[in-house]
């Protein structure tokens, strides 16, 4: 067989893989896309799946259908999620909470993140204010813990024992030596309730949650997690105003996941739909709502956050000691 011929099927068999990947990202979404929620219709992770979705839907012409399974720190949902067909017609939003944190909150989990899931998309939650009561008449971080070594019983409410808001309370009274009480709530409503009350100190939860106690002046951001926002430009991050730990660095996020071994051409393509997606008017929108600044990220940057950020988080929640459930 002459050389030239021989070159030109090696070409072509080389080329096969790279036609079928094609193909099977042209062919996706062939049915409905499941999209199982691992928390509460109405919350800000089932607003993401939904609005993000509307755009895929409009996009692909298939249905984006969202089902709410919450409990167990999302745990049910991403169970589910794991046994679903690999073909991605199944996908999962949820939060970091699920994809990190439950390996060390509870004694078992239905799931293995790292080996169970393939990462579509992040999409960061935003820096998450702490939030001083009026009765502390703190401004500014140092004014906050300058009022906790004047009080003992200083307390500050969290929505989760285990969250960025506990892993907070615990790094401030570190670097301090302060002995500040960390509340956890189931949730954020209660917990906002209470602060404007006067029933605790202060909060740490997400701008939309504590929108009302801002607006009504029963409370005060006093710190930023992470970065400065432009729903509250003049309120300073955490390691601005001094506070060392690497936890007020880190990424809180949504997240998009598919089960493991969905083909990469069809991940790839469903990470292009969110990232236009997030720079679509109605996402602007909702981001804008919750103070958000950052959309959703490519395959590849999630992925590399995922790696750098992910042992941290679990060596910081260890550092808790808590008992697992």
């Amino acid at each position: 067989m002459p050389r030239r011929r021989v070159l030109i099927q090696a070409a072509a068999a080389a080329s096969l893989p790279l036609v079928a990947l094609s193909t099977r990202a042209q062919a996706w979404p062939s049915k409905p896309i499941r999209v199982v929620v691992g928390y509460p219709a109405g919350g800000q992770t089932d607003l993401f799946a939904r609005l993000y979705g509307e755009y895929v839907q409009q996009q692909t012409g298939q249905q984006w259908v969202v089902e709410n399974k919450s409990g167990a720190g999302g745990s049910i949902a991403a169970g589910e999620v794991k046994r679903a067909p690999a073909d991605g017609h199944t996908l999962m939003f949820t939060i970091s909470t699920t994809m990190i944190m439950n390996r060390v909150l509870y004694k078992s989990i239905p799931y293995d993140t790292e080996k169970d899931f393939a990462l579509v998309s992040i999409m960061p939650s935003g820096g998450l204010p702490l939030v001083a009561a009026t009765k502390t008449g703190a401004t500014d971080l140092k004014e906050f813990i300058e009022h906790a070594k004047r009080n003992d019983k200083t307390s500050i409410g969290t929505y989760a024992a285990g969250s960025f808001a506990h892993i907070a309370v615990a790094e401030l009274n570190k670097q301090y030596g302060l002995k500040m009480e960390p509340v956890h709530y189931r949730g954020e409503a209660p917990m906002w309730t209470d602060l404007g009350a006067g029933s605790i100190d202060g909060a740490i939860g997400s701008m939309n949650a504590a929108a009302n106690i801002l607006q009504a002046g029963k409370g005060k951001a006093v710190a930023l997690s992470r970065k400065r926002s432009s729903k509250l430009p003049g309120v300073g991050t955490f390691q601005e105003q001094g506070a060392v730990s690497r936890a007020f660095s880190l990424t809180g996020f949504q997240c998009c996941a598919a089960p493991a071994g969905t083909p990469k051409a069809v991940l790839s393509r469903l990470s292009e739909l969110l990232v236009a997606a997030g720079k679509g008017e109605r996402v602007q929108a909702m981001m804008a709502q919750f103070g958000l600044d950052e959309p959703a990220m490519t395959m590849e940057a999630s992925q590399k956050l995922y790696d750098t950020e992910a042992p941290i988080w679990l060596d910081l929640v260890k550092s808790l000691g808590l008992t697992p459930e």
